[in-house]
């Protein structure tokens, strides 16, 4: 049988992902007819089962933790998150002391950070306000985007010729356009693509992915070059069992693309070590600060693949990241936001407070 490679669901502060089988999750079966499907269900690898998948979906949707009722332990928790994760815009005066003189770099991921979250990733549009802030922050700062899109796609959101692009969550890497950018270590002429031999293999995958889903309502699948999505954000939760069947049957095929989970969407990516952690590290070499004690790299994001970033972070000891969030989650930034309005206004500060600094 070839093997299936999974990413384990993260336990979530909000909710324990759980492998206890759940027969609610079969309705109207026979019990003979509950037990043989339960079987099917199973994940070979790692002991993971469908049911964990769901209820990590469930624990990861924002709308499904919004339903939950409000309690003394839940604000007490929400409380000890916020202690550990204080507000980057409340925290901005302690934020600004700790870059020390250094280089500020700035990496931004997209979707729930210059846009909100939308049912349509094809609607996902930042506003006209949000552009003009990135573009005054690239001004004063290398800046980067980091993405699970492609490039072509999320280039046609932002329209930004002086920004880096990070795609396919990192694996498709390229420098501003020539001419556009102020800071003299930019490399225009960048393009790193470490993924370029799954192309053909991602193109297939999304193809039958497509037909395979298309018996369930609500699935979006992306195409994102390097690597694939499938959204379910607008799929009913009672058909979500029936969505891991169908994702994991293509995959049973592919044993070298790998199947992780973020917000309402699951990622398909090439099994390679290479994520959004080393786009970052790529890309501060790429500007000369690989060994460098002299940059302060900044990193805002709201997905689980942005965590790779956060760590990447805390083990240099250098920058620190930023979780957009409104509900706590584990993670490895050191601050958070709640949304893309407060992501402006943290960047507008950091503008602000840059154009007050003596120029050197």
């Amino acid at each position: 049988m070839v093997s299936f490679v999974v990413e384990k669901p993260h336990r979530m502060s909000n909710g324990v992902v759980s492998e206890t089988t759940r027969l609610s999750i079969i309705p109207n079966s026979s019990s003979s007819a509950q037990k043989t499907l339960l079987k099917n269900l199973e994940i070979i690898n790692g002991g993971q089962r469908v049911n964990a998948w769901v209820d990590s979906m469930r624990a990861s949707s924002p709308t499904h933790l919004r339903s939950l009722p409000s309690s003394a332990s839940s604000e007490k928790h929400l409380s000890s998150w916020i202690t550990k994760h204080p507000s980057a815009l409340e925290m901005f005066e302690k934020i600004t002391e700790a870059s020390g003189g250094k280089q500020i770099v700035m990496f931004l991921d997209y979707d729930g950070t210059l846009s909100p979250i939308v049912d349509d990733p094809d609607k996902a549009f930042m506003s006209s306000k949000m552009r003009r802030t990135v573009k005054k922050l690239a001004k004063c700062f290398p800046t980067a985007i980091v993405t699970g899109r492609c490039i072509d796609k999320v280039y046609n959101f932002v329209k930004l010729a002086e920004l880096y692009y990070a795609g396919s969550h990192g694996m498709d890497i390229k420098g501003p356009a020539k001419g556009f950018s102020r800071h003299k270590r930019v490399k225009q002429s960048l393009l790193y693509q470490p993924a370029n031999d799954y192309l053909p293999m991602i193109d297939e995958v999304c193809k039958q992915l497509l037909e395979k889903t298309k018996s369930t309502p609500g699935v979006i699948v992306e195409n994102h070059k390097f690597t694939a999505s499938v959204h379910f954000r607008c799929v009913e939760e009672k058909k979500w069992s029936e969505l891991v069947l169908q994702v994991r049957s293509v995959l049973d095929k592919y044993p070298t693309l790998k199947l992780s989970q973020g917000r309402k969407v699951f990622e398909i990516r090439p099994m390679i070590k290479w994520d959004k952690g080393r786009a970052l590290e790529f890309l501060l070499e790429s500007l000369g600060f690989g060994n460098s004690n002299n940059v302060f790299p900044v990193y805002i994001g709201d997905d689980r693949t942005d965590e790779d970033a956060f760590k990447m972070l805390r083990d240099r000891g250098e920058g620190f990241g930023i979780l957009v969030s409104k509900f706590p989650k584990d993670t490895d930034a050191s601050y958070s936001l709640q949304d893309p309005s407060e992501v402006m206004n943290f960047l507008r500060r950091l503008v602000e407070w840059k154009q007050m600094q003596p120029r050197i």
